[in-house]
């Protein structure tokens, strides 16, 4: 089947989509967007990556574009300021550089440079301005995207994004040790894990920047919101899991839920694929209840005050960028490089990452 993606060229393309990927609900209930900004995002990242060194210049001459990561946060966080989407989509940019580093200091076991790595993306975090000019790019490039972040919002949302990145550099850290240890964890110990390695809480906080305010605990703490939030990624992470679990079979991964279903619960591959897309699906239907419910607390919150009314329009923004996730994550799988693995020399090695086993510094 052919589906049209509607959305990152100025004519649509048909994307073929396998049909064991498939997901009809999706291509027909979320309709796909795009924000407006998206080709000077594309270009400006294009650009940092290359000033920031976080891409050597033929991999971005290359491969940049056909990544599709500024197509990803163009069709998620709609209504954002120009300012705050480009340094989300840096931000998202570094992140996926960051998660190939990880991934190939795993391949070439570098266990003191991916030591050194973590205890300066922590120092980093506390304290962006002073690594600015970090001798690592990775570094210096999380830095800069630190410091863009933290402009937006009080330093309380600082604070609380700050210690929630905090625990996706140790779940990083975990994931390494599983790797080189070949630790297959449970469904249960992965399913924990998985929140915090896709960074669940990080990319919904970003929804409060684009909405231009922060969420009060009472409010983005609530079980309507939470629940939402909480499905919209858990589809995205599990959706990433059904995609990549060719290439992460090759590069002999132990981190995906089809392969701790096939470890630990006795699964075939088909079987774990499956029930992957099972709970793929049910994650939809469950998100489209707890988006009705989440637009019912927005509207609770009308109480004839302007604080009332501002944050109910908050909540609308941000459960409606919720729902924009389904779709841009659907057809980024679809549409990016980084799933192509039928398509690269070594399945086990990217054509995009620069696979040199650098020493240890």
């Amino acid at each position: 089947m052919h589906a049209f993606s509607h959305g990152t060229t100025s004519t649509p393309t048909a994307v073929a989509v396998p049909p064991s990927l498939q997901l009809p609900v999706i291509e027909a209930a979320f309709p796909r967007q795009l924000h407006p900004y998206w080709p000077q995002l594309q270009e400006k990242t294009r650009t940092w990556l290359l000033e920031k060194r976080l891409m050597p210049a033929d991999k971005v001459e290359e491969y940049a574009d056909g990544l599709c990561y500024t197509d990803l946060m163009a069709g998620y966080y709609l209504g954002a300021p120009d300012e705050v989407l480009q340094a989300i989509a840096d931000y998202s940019a570094w992140f996926f550089v960051w998660d190939d580093r990880h991934d190939r200091d795993i391949v070439h076991g570098r266990t003191e440079a991916w030591r050194q790595l973590r205890f300066r993306l922590h120092a980093a975090l506390d304290s962006p301005e002073d690594h600015l000019h970090h001798e690592d790019p990775l570094v210096a490039g999380f830095a800069d995207s630190m410091v863009r972040l933290y402009s937006f919002l009080p330093g309380s949302w600082n604070t609380r994004f700050a210690r929630h990145f905090h625990e996706v550099i140790e779940a990083y850290d975990r994931e390494f040790h599983n790797r080189t240890e070949g630790v297959v964890p449970t469904v249960e110990e992965y399913l924990a894990l998985r929140r915090l390695t896709f960074a669940h809480w990080i990319w919904t906080d970003l929804l409060e920047p684009c909405a231009g305010q922060e969420l009060p605990d009472r409010v983005r703490k609530h079980p309507a919101y939470r629940r939402a939030a909480l499905l919209s990624q858990e589809f995205a992470a599990w959706y990433n899991d059904l995609c990549s679990l060719p290439k992460e079979i090759a590069g002999d991964e132990v981190h995906n839920l089809g392969i701790s279903l096939i470890k630990h619960e006795g699964l075939s591959l088909k079987q774990a694929v499956r029930e992957v897309r099972r709970r793929v699906e049910e994650c939809v239907d469950d998100f489209l209840v707890a988006e009705n419910d989440a637009l019912r607390f927005a509207d609770s919150l009308v109480d004839g005050t302007v604080r009332g009314k501002e944050l109910s329009h908050t909540v609308r923004a941000c459960v409606g960028n919720m729902r924009n996730w389904f779709s841009t994550v659907y057809w980024f799988h679809h549409e990016s490089g980084r799933y192509t693995v039928d398509s690269w020399d070594d399945r086990s090695t990217p054509p995009y990452v620069n696979n040199e086993a650098a020493g240890e510094k």
